[in-house]
């Protein structure tokens, strides 16, 4: 029973490391103020160091997080579009932007979020045959980034705008006789540019109508606490006690109470 009791329970780095990364996700999931409040730090700490090619993993995570408050804290005064423009797009990076737009609702996703993605795209596809070789993209991919134009904001509205200029580049890869697959690609990203600017025609005759579906029923976005500058709180001190009181008012206090 001693040998029992005496006994240690080992962990391994991996172990550690495993229950790190589970309290992270916690605090990502932005479910409680202080997570929220946890999160905006973190975001802010990425901000201060700066994406890179060793650490865009950690970024890409940190903008996956559905809370405004985190993605403002990670982009600071940074402009979305080139958020990420330091770093060159790879696979990785694409398929993850694309796996963004595919699990937001339309007109759901914060509109900083879908510019940080679009400026990815908007990089990897400048040379279309370029970025089809670097990634491909699926019809549904495509479905997914079609989704997210707004049709009552018009083509002057910038992500409307962006997200056109970014399906008409996709469009170029017809006829460059490559595959079929790509051909298909090519003319579906023409046709959803088209019935966006063509009156007589709606997104949902060239996207599946359960794509375009709005979720109205959506947890509310969780804020953290009123923040107050730290020069306004310093400012609040304590009210200062009263002054003591003179010796010599003192010993005449205590002789007017000993007669």
């Amino acid at each position: 029973m001693k040998e029992l009791f005496e006994k240690k329970q080992s962990w391994t780095q991996a172990d550690i490391a495993q229950i790190e990364y589970s309290l992270l996700k916690g605090v990502m999931g932005c479910r409680t103020m202080e997570a929220v409040e946890a999160s905006m730090t973190y975001a802010n700490y990425l901000n201060s160091i700066g994406i890179t090619s060793s650490n865009y993993p950690i970024f890409l995570k940190v903008l996956g997080v559905r809370n405004h408050y985190v993605i403002d804290a990670l982009l600071g005064t940074r402009d979305p579009f080139l958020f990420m423009s330091s770093i060159q797009p790879n696979y990785f990076i694409v398929a993850t932007c694309f796996s963004f737009l595919a699990k937001y609702h339309p007109a759901e996703i914060y509109s900083k979020t879908l510019g940080i993605i679009l400026g990815v795209f908007q990089a990897t596809y400048n040379n279309p045959l370029d970025g089809y070789n670097l990634y491909p993209p699926t019809i549904a991919d495509i479905n997914s980034l079609g989704k997210h134009l707004i049709e009552e904001k018009g083509q002057d509205d910038l992500l409307n705008r962006s997200i056109l200029d970014i399906l008409d580049k996709v469009s170029e890869l017809e006829g460059q006789g490559k595959d079929e697959e790509m051909e298909d690609l090519a003319v579906h990203a023409h046709n959803i540019r088209n019935n966006f600017f063509d009156s007589t025609k709606q997104l949902v005759q060239v996207i599946p109508d359960v794509i375009l579906k709005t979720e109205p029923n959506l947890d509310p976005e969780v804020d953290p606490r009123t923040q107050k500058p730290l020069a306004e709180v310093e400012g609040q001190a304590a009210p200062k006690a009263a002054p003591a009181a003179a010796p010599a008012q003192e010993e005449a206090q205590e002789e007017a109470t000993e007669e």
